[in-house]
């Protein structure tokens, strides 16, 4: 009996390996599980990166709702009491407060939002409403919120605050006249 010789042996198993990976790539039988530790780790942090991105979304859009509902509850609340004082309630004694109080409430609401936030609502309210939130602010606040509104709106709310603020030393003076020669009333005796 002849025995087979060595290439005719590797010729056979050459032609049976082409076969077999003939018909793999043919049945679409790939192997996907091939990947590298490092390409699963990327993807495990690629994974990972967009599951925060997406919860620090929520996060931020469920505050700025919260912001837009407590800032539409305090405008209503301003709006009626302002609509109670109007319909002739002055002589009560509470009221004046309970508006100071939300003046208040209101100055350190827009205090904690982002400037350019705060501005875009800012130039929405009454002048009025504006003045007396941007007299309860601290300066670097009120700053901010000007520097972040239309040149318009915050040369009104400037002239605004500026008349107010004109308006109160005028009235010193007048004191001062008066205890001024008082004072050198006393100076010769």
């Amino acid at each position: 009996m002849a025995r087979p010789s060595l290439l005719l042996l590797m010729a056979a198993a050459s032609a049976i390996a082409a076969v077999a990976n003939a018909a793999s790539i043919a049945t679409g039988d790939q192997d996907t599980s091939s990947k590298t530790r490092l390409g699963n780790s990327i993807e495990r942090d690629l994974s990972a990166r967009d599951q925060e991105a997406a919860k620090r979304q929520r996060a931020l859009d469920l505050r700025e709702q919260a912001a837009k509902a407590a800032e539409q509850r305090l405008a209503a609340s301003v709006e009626a009491q302002q609509k109670d004082a109007a319909a002739g309630a002055p002589g009560t004694p509470g009221a004046p407060a309970a508006a100071e109080a939300q003046f208040d409430e209101l100055a350190r609401i827009y205090q904690a939002m982002k400037p350019a936030k705060a501005a875009a609502v800012f130039e929405q309210l009454d002048m009025e409403v504006q003045m007396k939130v941007a007299q309860r602010m601290r300066p670097a606040s009120t700053a901010a919120i000007l520097a972040a509104m239309s040149p318009k709106g915050a040369a009104s709310l400037s002239m605004a605050l500026a008349r107010k603020s004109a308006a109160k030393p005028a009235a010193m003076p007048t004191a001062a006249a008066m205890a001024a020669p008082a004072g050198a009333a006393r100076k010769p005796g």
